[in-house]
């Protein structure tokens, strides 16, 4: 009988907790009125919105969005620094002011501002930027004189530093077209012919160079295979291969030494090789040493000849530039 009252008690108590349970529903927010009713960009300042599990990812979103209205991509990369602002006590908006730095197809945009940010879920933001397009104008004219600065001659002890130079200015300008068609979107009065112009001296002054540059290739004896994987390598960046002279003329010279072994029913040739940059005067202006060993099972010979098809993969894989010991 104690049995049945003792299990009675136990199945009331339990009874009792579970009805004072109650389920828990989380209320879905609702979206703010900025949100469902953006504002819309106008002839002096853009808007756009973005959301995402966190405020940079969806400021991100909301950039990318705007610079689609630019007729850009934005890149996934960005940074940014944050200043924020807190209203009054009874007030419960916050405003931030970011400067944001993205990447649009290498263009830098700043001067954007968050005007509005909430969480409405579980890693969920959502954001309404804007950006004043006379801002944004300004910031990228600023960019492009400094790229045009940048980019003034300057001298050089060889040609294939100034080639390099020009290189250089080809890789700083490479961005502008697409700088000066943005600017174009925010400012219709905006004539951007003369940004053109420079890179179109730059392209025509290293195209001018390159073609003036010649290369001649000597070796040993013992290295006359390996002259032909360094002559292909440099035709395949547009270099000029045959005997001149002046200053604009550089010679290679390849010597090489290499050992017979054997492994494993392999046969080996070891060979290191010694390649030398000479310029016009005689002066050493890029070296470099390479270890390559050939192998075969059908003797020394077939082994020594792999050492050039070895030479060629590496030209290939790793640039011509690498295995000269040269910035070309």
């Amino acid at each position: 009988m104690k049995y049945f009252i003792t299990l009675f008690t136990i199945l009331l108590l339990f009874s009792a907790c579970t009805s004072q349970k109650q389920s828990v529903v989380a209320s879905k927010k609702e979206l703010p009125e900025w949100y469902k009713n953006p504002a819309k960009t106008n002839a002096s300042t853009m808007y756009s919105m973005g959301e995402g599990e966190s405020k940079a990812e969806a400021v991100a979103v909301a950039l990318s969005a705007m610079a689609s209205t630019l007729s850009v991509s934005i890149s996934s990369e960005f940074k940014t620094k944050s200043i924020v602002q807190e209203g009054d006590i009874e007030s419960s908006q916050t405003t931030s002011t970011n400067e944001v730095k993205s990447d649009v197809k290498k263009i830098r945009i700043s001067n954007y501002e968050v005007v509005e940010v909430e969480e409405i879920g579980f890693k969920k933001f959502i954001v309404l930027v804007k950006s004043e397009k006379k801002k944004l104008f300004e910031s990228l004219k600023k960019e492009l004189e400094q790229k045009i600065t940048l980019t003034q001659t300057r001298a050089t002890s060889n040609a294939l530093k100034e080639l390099g130079s020009y290189k250089e200015q080809k890789n700083l300008l490479q961005d502008v077209p697409n700088i000066v068609t943005v600017m174009g979107v925010l400012n219709e009065g905006f004539d951007g012919s003369k940004y053109i112009k420079k890179i179109q001296e730059v392209d025509e002054r290293y195209e001018k160079l390159l073609s003036s540059i010649t290369f001649s290739v000597e070796s040993d004896k013992e290295s006359q295979n390996l002259k032909a994987p360094i002559q292909k390598g440099l035709s395949a960046k547009k270099l000029t291969i045959k005997e001149s002279g002046g200053k604009n003329h550089f010679k290679i010279y390849i010597t090489s030494k290499t050992e017979q072994a054997s492994s494993y029913g392999f046969s080996l040739a070891r060979c290191a090789i010694q390649i030398t940059i000479k310029e016009s005067s005689g002066a050493i202006i890029g070296s470099n040493k390479l270890n390559i060993t050939g192998q075969s099972t059908q003797g020394y010979n077939i082994a020594k000849e792999s050492i050039a098809i070895k030479l060629n993969e590496m030209i290939k894989k790793e640039g011509i530039e690498k295995v000269l010991g040269l910035e070309i």
